[in-house]
């Protein structure tokens, strides 16, 4: 079906345009056409929509649960960590789907219009099979489809328990072997909607050969991987390794702009020039990355040296996108003592760039408004006089939440208003 829109106002890739027309088919952007089925005006201002970059779906279940005054004075991530595992354990083939389908809901509501699932919750609580090795990653992506989220599933190869130690009592449920991996990568690619990538959990849960010999096949588009989140996993690094994390995965794979490093905390000088060289994508999840007590990343530097990076929800004690920005530069506004750590780049440029890093992280198509991709937008609600304003989108990110959002646009099709 053809279809007609017109948007009050829309940010594209040229700069602001008011009264914009486009045209599609069946959702994807096609040239002006004088025939058309239908017409639709959206009201408001149409933005890039936010893209999840990270995402594990059934930590959802446990938000504030793990925040527990006084329990323990050396609460880390590391005690969090098995608060984690004892909800994953409650969590089988119909809990994951309800809770993905509330989430995504959710991911919708605040302005999310994709996610990328790092899924490792593969087997069953015992550590066995499902009779489909697909079966955690299918529930995911049926949640997805119900909801109307563009979904990028990215199964995620976990082996070990740490460097040179075996996986231990929950973890049992996230390991497979190398063809368990291949066999599961087999099955979800023969989904259609959606988008599949390759990961491995950490440096730690992977051999680094298995890692380096996977990655070969020119076939993968995006990979993904948790690196240097936590000061006790750099040191860990370097006494199994002799070389810091980001150091050591460079030394064995060829690093490029496939890649998507998760967090990327905590790096050195070294570290840092070889990140910015690679190209490769780094994925931030400030409100996960506060909660846990990872540390902060040098955005700052980072953002002045025309680093790529894109921002995800992790484990979804926030979901605010706006909120995640904020927290990103307060950090680091907190730890450098100035002010404005994305001041290199326009609030456009930046809106544009954090979906087009997001998108190829998910593998999708990038291009906002562009013809040749879906229709997909964030329209916000342009009546709020502190939006009457020639700085519209740094005053989104400093000052609202998303109950500004009017609605949502996805593939040509509403998905949330």
């Amino acid at each position: 079906m053809i279809k007609k829109w017109t948007f009050h106002r829309a940010l594209t890739t040229n700069g602001w345009a008011d009264d914009l027309t486009l045209f599609t088919d069946d959702g994807l952007i096609i040239e002006p056409s004088e025939d058309y089925d239908k017409s639709e005006t959206v009201k408001g201002i149409a933005l890039p929509p936010f893209q999840n970059a990270h995402s594990h779906a059934f930590q959802y279940a446990m938000a504030g649960l793990a925040e527990n005054p006084g329990a323990n004075p050396n609460d880390s991530f590391w005690t969090w960590r098995n608060s984690m595992y004892s909800i994953a354990q409650s969590v089988g083939p119909d809990e994951l789907e309800d809770i993905a389908a509330l989430l995504y809901h959710e991911m919708l509501r605040n302005g999310y219009s994709s996610v990328a699932e790092f899924q490792y919750l593969h087997k069953d609580p015992s550590g066995k099979l499902y009779e489909d090795i697909g079966e955690m990653s299918l529930r995911l992506i049926s949640a997805a489809k119900r909801v109307g989220i563009a979904m990028t599933l990215v199964p995620i190869l976990y082996q070990n328990g740490g460097f040179n130690s075996p996986p231990a009592g929950s973890q049992s449920r996230f390991t497979l072997t190398r063809e368990e991996y291949s066999d599961l990568l087999s099955r979800v690619e023969k989904e259609i909607d959606i988008k599949v990538a390759i990961g491995f959990h950490s440096l730690r849960a992977v051999d680094i050969e298995t890692i380096a010999s996977i990655c070969s096949a020119d076939k993968w588009e995006a990979i993904h991987i948790h690196i240097a989140e936590q000061l006790q996993e750099v040191n860990d690094c370097i006494s199994a390794t002799g070389l810091r994390p980001l150091h050591f995965l460079n030394e064995h794979v060829n690093l490029d702009k496939r890649w998507n490093l998760v967090h990327a905390t905590h790096l050195d000088r070294k570290e840092m020039d070889i990140l910015l060289q690679s190209s490769a994508n780094v994925v931030l999840c400030p409100s996960t990355e506060g909660n846990l007590g990872d540390g902060v990343f040098p955005i700052r530097e980072y953002n002045a040296r025309k680093g790529r990076w894109c921002i995800g929800t992790d484990s979804h004690i926030g979901l605010n996108p706006f909120e995640e920005l904020r927290l990103l530069d307060y950090g680091s506004r907190l730890v450098t003592h100035k002010r404005i750590s994305f001041s290199d780049t326009s609030y456009e440029d930046l809106a544009l760039a954090l979906y087009n890093n997001g998108k190829a992280a998910m593998n999708q198509t990038s291009g906002f408004l562009t013809q040749g991709t879906m229709l997909e937008t964030m329209v916000i609600d342009s009546s709020h006089p502190l939006l009457e304003t020639d700085h519209l989108i740094s005053t989104l990110i400093y000052h609202f939440d998303p109950s500004v959002v009017l609605g949502m646009i996805v593939n040509g099709a509403v998905s949330y208003t």
